[in-house]
């Protein structure tokens, strides 16, 4: 079995968050850190990640937390230019400092993950699956409402005075 240390140089660990994401470049022979940044979820933010993990010469893999959630604009990105994306699950996270995170850590704690992992998950696909899997939440959404709104229409007609109540008998 090979282990993602004997395919890259590199391994780009991303904690994802709604605004911002935090990347850290992290050397895939020693599992030490060689760069680290935070940047916002646009289209500059993922541009910028980019170009701090490109700026270190050899074959990289990112770590992606996430990718099907707030890391999914990032994998896009980095899918279209042909870069090796691995999804890693949001881990379960210890409270720390009072409970809250440290972003500059969990990073950090993705690419060693991914470097210790003997299985690798690559990010679903963003095409038919994930067109059928909107539609199907849209139906299932619409069935709920209009269910909620019969429901509403007839506690309304079984609290309304007689003469209004006698109209929608039958």
């Amino acid at each position: 079995m090979t282990v993602l240390a004997d395919q890259v140089d590199l391994i780009i660990g991303v904690d994802t968050h709604k605004l911002t994401n935090t990347a850290a470049v992290v050397s895939a022979a020693t599992g030490g850190l060689i760069e680290e940044m935070t940047a916002p979820t646009t289209a500059g933010g993922n541009e910028a990640i980019f170009k701090m993990a490109t700026a270190h010469a050899g074959f990289r893999a990112w770590a992606i937390e996430g990718t099907s959630s707030y890391g999914a604009g990032l994998a896009r990105f980095l899918r279209e230019r042909g870069e090796w994306v691995i999804e890693l699950d949001r881990p379960s996270r210890t409270p720390r400092r009072g409970g809250r995170k440290s972003d500059p850590l969990d990073p950090l704690r993705s690419a060693r993950e991914a470097l210790a992992r003997p299985e690798l998950g690559e990010p679903r696909e963003m095409g038919d699956r994930a067109a059928l899997a909107v539609l199907l939440a849209a139906r299932r959404l619409a069935v709920e409402a209009r269910t909620a709104a019969q429901r509403q229409i007839h506690a309304l007609v079984i609290t309304a005075p007689e003469t209004l109540r006698s109209r929608f008998r039958g």
